[in-house]
């Protein structure tokens, strides 16, 4: 596949994704959605690489791969599951908008990729803005228990850009689905017992919407979805990465309106708004290299 077509693959499915989790733990749980998502996946990915041959390396790098990925898919998908409970679909994908600007830090400190312009500064102050907006009203973010919700996403972006920039760190060059079945093989384990922890009970009868999201989010969310996502990550600089989560937000804002019946509020429209300007003014230079399909620095 193209960078171009898998980039817009990733857009789409991250799009429904914050829908897909809310609707997947209804009626079930979220530990009992995450670790049969996550089940699901790694059968659908063992199966794919046994068919198309693609193989599993085990060199060094592969394994740190493998291990890095999964702790962070693990520690993001748990911390976004348990807080999705508390807030609206849109506003998860609003949330995981930050991740460019905590990538952007993170990249600065460990891969020496960029130093913090003003303008990057300015949309980094940009950001927070939009979270002091969106954090001004815990009703309009979703109930009683929004700030929680909000913080369990925060950390769960901390821990996602920290996985994505310790991975292009690691420079593995093994196949990108093989890498997605070595995060879910590692992070399983971790979701099961979760689950066994939390609940340990498999639903007598699971709603036909929570099993469709599961399988959706099973297949989609987690093999293709994060197959082209280290696809992408190991082509692409980090910043241009992160400009998915520029697009994403409003896409899952008007389906979780439209579909869910959420109701996004003025506060949270102008919240996002700040995140996506910030995003931009952080992000320009990629934002423009992407546009014109050449590397940054060119």
């Amino acid at each position: 596949m193209s960078i171009p077509a898998a980039y817009l693959t990733v857009i789409l499915i991250w799009a429904t994704t914050p829908l897909a989790i809310k609707w997947s733990a209804q009626g079930v749980g979220f530990s009992f959605a995450v670790a049969s998502r996550m089940a699901i996946g790694l059968v659908v990915a063992g199966l794919i690489i046994a068919i198309w041959r693609v193989g599993l390396p085990l060199h060094r790098r592969a394994r740190m791969s493998y291990l890095v990925g999964g702790l962070s898919l693990f520690g993001a998908m748990t911390l976004t599951y348990w807080g999705s409970q508390y807030i609206h679909s849109g506003l998860i994908s609003v949330l995981f908008g930050l991740s460019p600007l905590v990538t952007g830090v993170l990249a600065l400190l460990w891969l020496k990729e960029e130093a913090l312009t003003p303008k990057k500064l300015l949309g980094m102050l940009l950001g927070l803005a939009g979270l002091a907006v969106i954090f001004g009203d815990t009703h309009e973010m979703g109930g009683s228990h929004a700030v929680a919700g909000v913080t369990a996403l925060l950390a769960a972006v901390l821990v996602y850009s920290s996985g994505m920039v310790w991975i292009k760190r690691i420079g593995d060059d093994s196949p990108p689905l093989a890498t997605t079945a070595g995060a879910l093989a590692v992070s399983l384990p971790l979701f099961g017992m979760v689950w066994w922890l939390m609940d340990g009970h498999i639903p007598a009868a699971i709603p036909a919407r929570a099993e469709a999201a599961i399988v959706y989010l099973g297949v989609f969310g987690s093999v293709l979805g994060f197959a082209l996502y280290y696809y992408i990550i190991k082509h692409m600089e980090t910043g241009k990465v992160s400009l998915i989560t520029l697009v994403t937000p409003v896409i899952a804002l008007l389906l979780g309106s439209l579909l869910n019946g959420e109701d996004v509020s003025v506060r949270v429209w102008l919240g996002a708004a700040c995140i996506g300007l910030g995003l931009t003014i952080h992000q320009w230079k990629s934002l423009v290299a992407l546009a014109l399909s050449k590397p940054v620095g060119d």
